[in-house]
């Protein structure tokens, strides 16, 4: 793992803090080790591949941005807005995810680079798979044609709206202010200032019989929007996030969550705070 402050992501992602760089890479490789143990303590498989030197790929710890794995055996490749992530998309890893997993249908969106238009994965695209949704805020790495073309291939529907932080931009991932989970979905309204597109959120939530857990900016900040279920070995359902997430939910919340399914969080601050992303932007999902 090569991980630093990446300078190309920062001038859009808003969480982004750069801090003293010395020990970055070093504090990220003991955040990883520690979330990936954790996961595994709990019976989730976990597939982990070593990033090479060779390019230089400072934000590799966060796959489910440039590709994504589908129930069918189809998985896709994705345009990226900046240039030193689209050297994340590895022959070495794919042909390893192909062998390990038998995926053999590539849909690939990669060509939007050159016309400039951008979808990021399941960063930019939060995926009710069940109910073929695909609720994406608007932004300069979410574009709304490369993402009505997943949804026209993938047999999805698309839910747009904007979002945007304490500024007034764009908030540059739709993955950090939601969480789509079996029976819930976790949402920081706040942030969606259109009424008619906050009450299409709302109804879509409904429609699709899941309970909407509201939470605040504050919260959102420190990244309980980036959660993750998973299913383990046993098929057990269990919720991930950071500890920061964690900690930043009141009561009720973490009673309301713990109730529907176990909890495991790890703390993952210096990823959080140079990286911009958490728990949810390191897991590519897998589904065969």
């Amino acid at each position: 793992m090569h991980f630093v402050f990446n300078a190309e992501t920062a001038v859009n992602n808003s969480f982004q803090v750069m801090t003293e760089q010395t020990e970055v890479t070093s504090r990220a490789i003991g955040e990883f080790d520690a979330f990936v143990t954790r996961l595994q303590e709990q019976h989730i498989e976990v597939t982990v591949v070593e990033d090479s030197s060779d390019p230089h790929t400072p934000d590799a710890i966060f796959p489910n941005n440039w590709i994504s794995f589908h129930e069918s055996g189809v998985y896709c490749l994705y345009p990226m807005f900046a240039s030193n992530r689209r050297k994340e998309r590895k022959q070495e890893v794919l042909q390893i995810m192909r062998e390990r997993f038998n995926y053999v249908n590539l849909i690939d969106f990669t060509s939007y680079e050159s016309e400039n238009l951008f979808l990021e994965g399941t960063g930019s695209m939060v995926l009710d798979r069940v109910n073929r949704l695909a609720y994406a805020c608007l932004s300069p790495r979410t574009n709304n044609k490369v993402l009505e073309d997943f949804c026209s291939r993938m047999n999805y529907r698309a839910v747009v709206f904007h979002a945007t932080d304490t500024e007034g931009m764009p908030i540059y991932h739709t993955n950090v202010l939601m969480c789509v989970a079996d029976s819930y979905v976790v949402i920081c309204l706040e942030t969606v200032e259109d009424t008619e597109e906050k009450q299409l959120l709302t109804e879509t939530i409904a429609a699709t019989g899941k309970h909407l857990v509201s939470i605040s900016r504050l919260q959102m900040n420190q990244f309980a929007g980036n959660m993750l279920q998973l299913e383990n070995t046993a098929g057990e359902k269990i919720l991930v996030m950071s500890t920061s997430a964690w900690t930043s939910m009141d009561a009720i919340q973490q009673q309301y969550l713990s109730s529907i399914n176990r909890i495991v969080h790890s703390s993952l601050q210096n990823i959080e705070t140079n990286g911009g992303g958490s728990a949810r932007c390191m897991i590519a999902e897998i589904h065969l």
